[in-house]
């Protein structure tokens, strides 16, 4: 079966397989494989204190290093947290990034729950949602496409999943009649009580202008719904005129009306942010306009397992880095990540039955590939999904290993997407 697969795909998969080959050669894969120096130095210096005492490490290093270790009770990395939602310190300094993020709007540490990866941050708040004894089930309105591991949390915390497709032919918006329209269908069979967002989009990569969030607002407040909204990639923002604004900023902007009363839950990862550092699990949420006791409830769920302090540290790296002047700044801020999506883009675009909607942020690129018919036959009679097989296929023939648009909940058996 599988020499019929390649006989009948073996043309166009023959032609990406060489595209695709050809592609990665040109992008620079520094990122992928070298982690961040700054964070690792740092880290080291803190496990090691001994490579303070020398110039090993720049200045700048040994100096964030030494504030580490000032912060830590003992003055060692070896400690507990002080606190399980995150050190003081810690939450100080995010409060304070999200502060001057967003024009100067007062952020409170209070507001701020630092764990070990923004997947448990979000478990905690969907363990909220359905803790409800309604015979009705709870429903979370959720992007198609969605991150792929949405679905599996939803599933888990018996939330349902109540689709609206994003505008592949609009670079991805966000459609207002689809959302109206899935929300009024969501309540003939269960209680939606919040709308997700990610913002860039994962694995889409659009970024909502100013409009659009604003929309998606009003939407929320009229229907009644606590805003989740996933901003992993704010720092990962390309393209020209292109600009992330955080939902927290425009929401501060709209007037008394939602600033004092919208109740908004967004959330950061060290993991999947700019630098990348997935081995590092980490990330922060901040409530805004909820109940002290959804606090207070965050609170309990997340000191069950404290959150750990190297993690914490290496957040504070990424949203505090190196200004111009300082010895690190150099290398810290060498990022290809704009060139690579561009050429991404225009190498998928140049191929036969792929199109691929221009990248504004994030780490994914996600074009559509038209299949054979009888490709799709085929994969059928395997029980596969086409896109499943197709990446299967491509990673034996090349070694390119790329994602299923099927675990994103695009693929409805007549287009087919890959990331």
């Amino acid at each position: 079966t599988r020499q019929k697969l390649e006989f009948l795909s073996g043309i166009k998969l023959a032609t990406i397989s060489t595209n695709l080959m050809a592609a990665c050669e040109t992008l620079d894969t520094r990122l992928i494989a070298i982690p961040c120096p700054l964070v690792s130095q740092v880290l080291a210096a803190s496990l090691h204190p001994v490579l303070l005492q020398d110039d090993t490490f720049p200045p700048d290093v040994r100096q964030r290093a030494q504030q580490v270790l000032d912060t830590c009770p003992g003055g060692s990395v070896g400690v507990y947290s002080s606190s399980a939602v995150g050190m003081p310190y810690v939450l100080q300094q995010i409060a304070a990034f999200i502060s001057r993020r967003d024009g100067g709007v007062p952020a409170h540490p209070s507001n701020i729950l630092f764990h070990s990866g923004s997947q448990s941050l979000l478990k905690f708040v969907l363990n909220l949602l359905s803790s409800g004894r309604d015979e009705v089930q709870n429903g979370v309105l959720t992007p198609v496409p969605y991150p792929h591991t949405l679905p599996r949390l939803l599933q888990f915390h018996s939330l349902a999943l109540v689709p609206y497709k994003l505008k592949q032919e609009q670079d991805w918006a966000v459609d207002m009649e689809q959302l109206h329209r899935a929300v009024t269908d969501a309540r003939a069979h269960c209680n939606p009580r919040a709308l997700f967002i990610c913002n860039p989009g994962m694995p889409t990569g659009q970024v909502q202008d100013r409009k659009t969030i604003e929309r998606i607002i009003r939407f929320a407040a009229a229907e009644g719904l606590l805003l989740l909204v996933q901003e992993f990639y704010q720092d990962c923002v390309y393209g020209p005129d292109i600009e992330f604004l955080s939902y927290r900023k425009v929401l501060f902007e709209m007037g008394q009306e939602y600033s004092e009363h919208m109740e908004l839950i967004s959330f950061n990862s060290l993991s999947n942010g700019s630098l990348g550092e997935c081995g590092l699990r980490g990330g922060y949420m901040e409530l805004v306009n909820t109940d002290k006791a959804v606090y207070e409830r965050l609170n309990v769920l997340s000191a069950l397992i404290a959150s750990p302090v190297l993690t914490q540290f290496a957040l504070e790296i990424m949203i505090n880095p190196p200004i111009p002047g300082e010895p690190s700044y150099q290398k810290y801020s060498q990022s290809t990540l704009s060139q690579n999506a561009q050429r991404g883009y225009e190498v998928l675009n140049n191929l036969k039955g792929v199109r691929c909607q221009p990248v504004m942020g994030g780490f994914f690129l996600y074009p559509r590939i038209d299949f054979p018919t009888r490709m799709i036959e085929e994969a059928k009679m395997l029980g596969l999904p086409a896109d499943v097989l197709y990446c299967q296929m491509l990673l034996d023939k090349t070694g390119v290993a790329v994602g299923a648009g099927y675990e994103n909940g695009s693929n409805d058996n007549t287009c087919y997407y890959i990331r």
